[in-house]
């Protein structure tokens, strides 16, 4: 292919002495155009071609020898978004300290004290943070939405470099269980009759929480997924004067609350074991917080769970029962911060 002074040395030989103010000005047309045209922000501002859509962060090729610098974990986590999901136990429900805690135009129960706030102070975060868990969340209702909020999936996108989830609970229906516990006849057995229906519950969260983490990975896929267990609520060993509970009832319900952690344990280890497999550049991990309110469980001297607060004139269970306290929110925060730092305990494919 002829280059730019040959044509224009031909189209003067062609045109002969009247091509010449043509070829001076051709010349001088393509000196100045030339450059701006293949200039990339140029082409793609003008002319709307060769415009580079990327996502953030783009995807970097990895440095030879050396070179290969792989980002801490706390790098990764920091050098985007950071949105809080969730249900209750990541909105804050129970931790109620300010006056906009109990607005009733609060209807995602988003409080001062969820451990969100912790986190949220402890890094900066490149891109800010978002708070957008829902108290009463399922698991689909994070893909749908809840009270009257969008998907809480779609909170997420490629600039998003951490999420926090608890989801599963109210899959159970875990506060319908501890009222089926509660509000019975004593010395009945309809605490533990509920035992095969916990069960049918557990197979479909088996499902819909790994859609849910598919989802959450697909649209944020640099993102450290942190996904939150769910804190014993009671003593092993005496029982509670708060409530209908016998020390028995307790133990079983601390067993469900265990084959519920270790269920959404497997499918977070699964979740991330597929994006380690692939190598790709995200991460799902998941934070055992079972044993992480030992010694401050419902009815110790320094509970850091509410009790079961009953509302006499609606005959109803209050919001806050079996809810983390505000020292309980505190600790949850603990855990997700030096997790943060942690990390996987794996590579995580990114690099400087």
């Amino acid at each position: 292919m002829a280059g730019p002074g040959r044509l224009l040395r031909v189209i003067g030989r062609r045109l002969g002495p009247r091509g010449t103010a043509l070829t001076v000005l051709a010349a001088l047309l393509l000196v100045m155009v030339a450059p701006l045209v293949l200039l990339p922000a140029v082409r793609c501002e003008v002319f709307g071609i060769g415009c580079h859509r990327g996502t953030f962060p783009a995807p970097a090729p990895r440095p030879l020898g050396d070179r290969t610098r792989p980002l801490s974990p706390l790098q990764v986590a920091t050098q985007g978004r950071y949105v809080a999901l969730g249900d209750s136990y990541s909105s804050g429900e129970g931790g109620y300290s300010i006056a906009a805690d109990r607005d009733p135009a609060n209807r995602c129960h988003r409080t001062s004290a969820s451990y969100y706030h912790a986190v949220a102070k402890a890094y900066p975060f490149a891109r800010g943070s978002e708070f957008w868990a829902c108290a009463g969340s399922t698991s689909g209702q994070v893909l749908r939405g809840k009270s009257g909020e969008p998907p809480q999936v779609g909170r997420v996108d490629t600039g998003t470099s951490l999420v926090t989830i608890s989801i599963g609970g109210n899959d159970l229906g875990f506060s319908k269980v501890l009222v089926g516990c509660v509000v019975r006849l004593p010395w009945s057995d309809k605490c533990t009759e509920q035992g095969p229906e916990i069960a049918n519950r557990m197979a479909y969260l088996r499902r819909s929480l790994t859609t849910v983490l598919e989802q959450i990975t697909t649209r944020a896929p640099y993102a450290r997924v942190i996904v939150l267990g769910y804190p014993r609520m009671f003593s092993e060993t005496k029982g509670s004067a708060f409530d209908n509970l016998s020390v028995s009832d307790q133990r079983w319900l601390n067993g469900q609350g265990y084959t519920l952690n270790e269920l959404i344990r497997q499918i977070s280890q699964e979740a991330d074991q597929r994006i380690a497999t692939s190598g790709r550049q995200g991460s799902v991990e998941f934070i055992d917080v079972y044993s992480a309110f030992a010694g401050h469980e419902i009815g110790s001297r320094d509970p850091y769970i509410n009790k079961l607060d009953v509302n006499l004139g609606a005959l109803a269970a209050e919001p806050r029962s079996f809810h983390p306290t505000i020292a309980g929110y505190r600790r949850l925060g603990e855990l997700v911060v030096a997790q943060i730092k942690e990390g996987p305990g794996r590579a995580i494919n990114q690099y400087r």
